[in-house]
């Protein structure tokens, strides 16, 4: 205790107010870092807040637009069902409404392996335009020319501790394929 009090007077500060001040960001911080605070959304929300239920929340941020829909797909532990046509195990469509970031529930048949897509259909038309974004578990690095992850840079393994997935949204630009510029910031 006595070095950290002096490293408090060093800094000129006093312990009451640096406790304070750290209680303050602390609560921030988890509140950044913990998807939990924010509301469920999809034809499964239920699911994640039943213990029993095989299910996983997947946080997804970094939004072009707050328009249009999102999917989101998981597909199993087979590598070659993965983003393939009708392969998944569970799909869930919502509307963003303004959202910049979602959390959405996947109900899925058991715990064990699982890759989750996601894809931001930016103007509801129901296909693949070149505003429309998408992002994937374990947030694999996009290209271009590289646009499909392989099935082992996205697996993830759901079990009833696992905490929610984040996934970054990806969108064209220029030449590239990325997050947003500012996409830590919504």
């Amino acid at each position: 205790m006595k070095r950290i009090a002096r490293n408090h007077i060093s800094l000129g500060m006093n312990i009451s107010s640096s406790r304070a001040s750290l209680a303050s960001l602390a609560v921030v911080i988890a509140s950044l870092g913990n998807p939990a605070v924010a509301e469920v959304v999809g034809a499964d929300a239920a699911a994640c807040s039943d213990p029993s239920a095989a299910a996983v929340r997947v946080h997804i941020t970094g939004f072009k637009t707050g328009d249009g829909s999102v999917r989101v797909q998981a597909y199993g532990s087979n590598p070659a069902d993965f983003l393939a046509t009708g392969k998944w195990v569970r799909r869930v469509e919502v509307q963003l409404q303004g959202r910049r970031s979602l959390d959405v529930c996947l109900r899925l048949p058991h715990f064990g392996d699982y890759a989750v897509a996601v894809r931001h259909d930016a103007n509801a038309n129901r296909k693949s335009d070149w505003n429309d974004g998408g992002g994937f578990s374990r947030n694999p690095r996009l290209s271009l020319f590289h646009l499909k992850p392989a099935y082992a840079d996205v697996a993830v393994t759901v079990s009833r501790d696992t905490p929610a997935i984040p996934i970054v949204m990806n969108y064209r630009q220029g030449f590239s394929i990325a997050p947003m510029r500012d996409a830590a910031r919504r």
